[in-house]
C-alpha cells in the first residue's frame, strides 16, 4: 500500500505544486485588506489549483509515454509509466478521478463565491474550469496535443499568470485593477520561464522525437534570448508595483528578486542541458518565495 502511495506521489510531482499556487497567493495578496476577504475561498482556490496542476503532471506522463518522448535519453528524472510503475489503463484512471475531483472543488468554490448573485460569473468559471481541464490533459495528449506545437508557453502564461492571478482576484472582490493585470503577467512569464527551462534542458530529445517546442523552433541560441526577455520583463514588471504603489514594505518582495537576477547569468553561459535542471528548480521556488513575500508584505502594510 506504501508503496503504490509513493508511485502516485511521484506521478504528481510534487516538487511541481508551490510554482502552480503562486498564482492564487499573489492574486489574493491584493485582496488581503478588503473587508469581505474570504479565506474559505482562499484555500478553497489553493486545493482547486493544486488538483488541476496534478491532472497536468499525470497526463504529462501518460501522454509523453505514450509517445515515447519520455525514454533513456531524457535528461530530467524518470517517469512512472516510463519505468512500468503505473500501466497506461491505471494512469488514466487516475487523470479521470482528479479531473472529477477538481471540478468537485472548482464547483464548490464557484457557488461560495457567487452564490445566486450572477449567473453570467458562475457560467464564465464553470467554463473556465472545464478549459481548464482538457487544457491539463491536451498539453501532451492526444493526435493534436498542443504542447508538441510550441503552444505549450502560451497556455502556462494564460493559465499560471491569467486564470490563476486575476481569476482568484475576482472571485475575491468581484472586480480587477491595474497591479493585478501587472502581476498575473510577472507571475505568467516566471512561470514561463520554469517551462522554458524544462524544455531547453530536454531540447536534444524533444526534437528527436518531434516534439516542436517553442525552444527546439528556436534553437539553443534563441531559447536563451527569449528566456532572458521572460525574465527581465516579470523583473521590471515587480518592479513596476512595488516601487510606485503606495506598499509599506515594498522591498520584500525583490529579496526573491535576487537568485532569479543571478540565474540569468549561469543560462546565457549554459553549454550542457543536464546543468540547468538546477537553474529549473531554482526558479520555480524563487517565484514560489515571490508569491510568499508578496503576501506577506500586503498582509502586514
Amino acid at each position: 500500500m506504501m508503496q503504490q502511495i509513493k508511485v502516485w506521489l511521484s506521478a504528481a510531482r510534487l516538487r511541481t505544486l508551490p510554482l502552480s499556487i503562486s498564482g492564487i497567493l499573489v492574486g489574493n495578496a491584493l485582496c488581503l485588506n478588503q473587508p469581505n476577504f474570504s479565506w474559505t475561498l482562499f484555500v478553497l482556490m489553493l486545493l482547486t489549483a493544486i488538483s488541476f496542476q496534478i491532472i497536468s503532471n499525470f497526463a504529462n506522463d501518460y501522454g509523453d509515454g505514450v509517445k515515447g518522448t519520455d525514454n533513456e535519453n531524457r535528461i530530467g528524472p524518470k517517469r512512472v509509466l516510463q519505468q512500468g510503475l503505473l500501466s497506461k489503463k491505471v494512469l488514466k484512471n487516475g487523470i479521470i478521478v482528479m479531473s472529477a475531483i477538481a471540478l468537485v472543488l472548482a464547483c464548490t468554490l464557484i457557488f461560495l463565491a457567487f452564490g445566486s448573485q450572477s449567473w453570467i460569473y458562475i457560467v464564465v468559471f464553470f467554463a473556465l474550469s472545464i478549459f481548464s481541464v482538457w487544457a491539463a490533459i491536451s498539453y501532451t495528449v492526444g493526435d493534436k496535443a498542443y504542447g508538441y506545437r510550441g503552444m505549450g508557453d502560451l497556455f502556462v502564461l494564460l493559465f499560471f499568470g491569467g486564470v490563476s492571478v486575476l481569476g482568484s482576484y475576482f472571485i475575491q472582490l468581484k472586480t480587477l485593477s491595474l497591479p493585478v493585470f501587472l502581476l498575473a503577467l510577472a507571475i505568467g512569464l516566471f512561470s514561463v520561464g520554469v517551462l522554458n527551462l524544462n524544455n531547453m534542458r530536454d531540447r536534444e530529445n524533444d526534437a528527436a522525437v518531434g516534439k516542436k517546442t517553442l525552444v527546439v523552433i528556436l534553437g539553443s541560441k534563441g531559447a536563451k534570448r527569449y528566456h532572458l526577455i521572460l525574465m527581465g520583463i516579470a523583473i521590471l514588471l515587480i518592479g513596476r508595483v512595488f516601487l510606485l504603489e503606495s506598499y509599506a514594505l515594498f522591498w520584500i518582495p525583490f529579496i526573491a528578486l535576487i537568485p532569479l537576477s543571478l540565474h540569468l547569468r549561469i543560462v546565457i553561459k549554459n553549454s550542457d542541458p543536464k546543468q540547468l535542471d538546477p537553474e529549473l528548480k531554482k526558479v520555480a521556488l524563487s517565484t514560489f518565495l515571490l508569491s510568499i513575500l508578496i503576501f506577506i508584505t500586503l498582509f502586514i502594510g
